[in-house]
Order: structure tokens, then sequence, then C-alpha cells
């Protein structure tokens, strides 16, 4: 059986510094952190933080299977999924504009098993992340030092723990100050919604 062999210290600081900038550039995910937190406070923001890097594991694993390769040669596949993706972000700001004012502290008691389901339908449902995970690890891979599937792995150890650090205390920071704000709660509750309905939007345009 063939060893793995880790990229030198040199091969990994490059990773490390990607996986941070690419996590740090506002997308879906950071968006979804960002209004989990904003409707539902710092516990919300770090629940949707973990649902989302559950969704990171499922496309890594694909990744590693060599599975994506399958959707990004399949267009009625990657439809599919986009679409599915786009319906369910748009329940879900239906679902949050409707939603009434929280008590005081309803914050800290925001549902946070389902928040983080939430995150992971929304990156799951999103097959532009398991096309690009597919196409950023294995620019890191080496055959050269062992099974890539096991390279894809560990790259994607690193590429989580990054992902979720990132959202995780974005989101939080932004629950933290809408917790200041509570009596602007339905506003940002709207806002929330507009944020899924354009993510919606993104899915469906782009």
């Amino acid at each position: 059986m063939q060893m793995l062999i880790l990229p030198d210290a040199a091969v990994l600081a490059t990773f490390f510094a990607a996986s941070l900038a690419l996590n740090f550039t506002p997308g879906a995910d950071m968006m979804f952190a960002v209004a989990s937190g904003a409707s539902g406070g710092p516990r919300a923001a770090v629940a949707a933080a973990f649902g989302i890097n559950l969704g990171v594991v499922a496309h890594i694993s694909l990744a590693a299977l060599g599975l994506a390769a399958l959707i990004a040669a399949n267009p009625l596949a990657y439809d599919f999924i986009r679409f599915a993706g786009a319906a369910y972000l748009v329940w879900l700001a239906i679902q949050t504009w409707r939603a009434p004012p929280p008590a005081p502290g309803a914050a800290r008691r925001a549902p946070v098993g389902r928040v983080a389901l939430r995150g992971f339908a929304t990156n799951i449902l999103n097959p532009k992340t398991a096309l690009f995970i597919f196409a950023f690890l294995p620019q890191f891979a080496d055959p050269a030092r062992g099974p890539v599937w096991a390279q894809i792995v560990a790259l994607g150890g690193i590429f989580i723990a990054t992902g979720f650090t990132v959202n995780a205390v974005v989101g939080a920071l932004a629950g933290a100050a809408t917790g200041r704000l509570l009596r602007a709660s339905r506003l940002m509750s709207r806002v929330s919604a507009l944020v899924f309905g354009g993510l919606a939007a993104r899915l469906v345009i782009d």
C-alpha cells in the first residue's frame, strides 16, 4: 500500500493562505452565516457555520471519489441541483420574512439544530461548491506523494477548518451586533430574508 506523504511546508502554507483568502471572500456560505447570526444571534451563526461545513465535508467526499466530475459532465444533473437549491432558499426567505419579531432573549434560545440543518442544506444544494472544491483541491495534490483521494481528504480538512472559523467568527460578530439592536429585530429578519432571496437569484442567474 502506497503511503501518504503530505506536501512540504511551503505548499501547505500556500494552500492555507489560499483557503483563508477564499473563505474570506463574501459568498453564499458567508452570507448565510451572517443572515443566521443577524436573525438568531452568535450561537445561531456558529450553528450555521457547523452545518455549512458538514456540507463541505460531503462535497470533499464526492471530490475524493471523483463524483463531482459526473455533475460537471451532466448539465441536467447540475441544473436540477441548482434549481432545487434556489427553491429551498426562496422558501427560507419567505419563512424568515413572515416570522414574528422575537421576544427579548430569543436570540439566545435560537434552535441551533435547525439552523445547522439549514446551513447543510444550503451548502449541499449548491453544485458550485462541489465544482469549486473539485477544481481547487486537486491543484495541491501530487500522485507522487501517495493516493490522490487521501491528499484531497487531508487538504479538505484544512479547508474545512478555515471555513468554519471564518464563517463562525463573521456570523457571530453580526449576531452580537444584532443582539444590541433587538428592537430592530424585525428589520434584521427582513434583511436576512432578502439575503436568502438574493442567494436564490444568484443560483438561478449565474
